[in-house]
């Protein structure tokens, strides 16, 4: 939900494309459901994006949390340098990710909707806090305005209220 990454671009995550100390992640592939690395859906999906420091601390516990996991792994350690692993440093595939993803939606009292779902969220919560439509399309990594537009900017009511409240603003209404 930080940053709308899609499933497979954040299980194909690997450590050296991401930068802690100044919030950045480089998107260069996705991990397909056979378990191999494929290059991003289209060429703008291939990006650098911008970390919010709540996810750059998640990143930091998380490296912390996994270094220990390497520790006990030991020489059953298998070493891909990828973000989000099995105990044994695996990548962890789509369905393990929807597991997790479910278990800490469960213990978190939220409701276990499907994990595609947090990319609609990111894109709406853009929008509603006032983040221009190009700047939200570039972060999802889409290549065209229009699909930002058509499937990811849901109307809230506050999204809705902010053009008649523009108008009054303007005309002093």
């Amino acid at each position: 939900i930080g940053t709308g990454m899609r499933q497979g671009e954040a299980l194909a995550l690997k450590w050296s494309a991401v930068d802690l100390k100044n919030g950045t992640a480089a998107i260069r592939h996705t991990l397909q459901r056979d378990g191999s690395l494929a290059e991003p859906k289209t060429e703008r999906s291939r990006r650098t994006i911008n970390l919010p420091h709540f996810v750059v601390a998640a990143l930091r516990r998380h490296k912390a949390a996994q270094a220990r996991q390497r520790l006990a792994a030991g020489r059953d350690w298998q070493d891909g340098d990828f973000v989000f692993t099995r105990p044994d440093g695996r990548p962890l595939n789509a369905d393990m990710a929807r597991g997790l993803y479910r278990r800490a939606s469960r213990n978190a009292g939220l409701p276990e909707l499907p994990f595609h779902h947090l990319r609609h969220a990111f894109a709406t919560l853009q929008l509603e806090a006032g983040e221009d439509i190009a700047s939200v399309s570039r972060m999802l990594g889409h290549s065209s305005l229009s699909t930002t537009a058509d499937v990811y900017a849901h109307l809230t009511p506050s999204t809705q209220r902010r053009p008649a409240d523009r108008m009054d603003a303007i005309v002093g209404g």
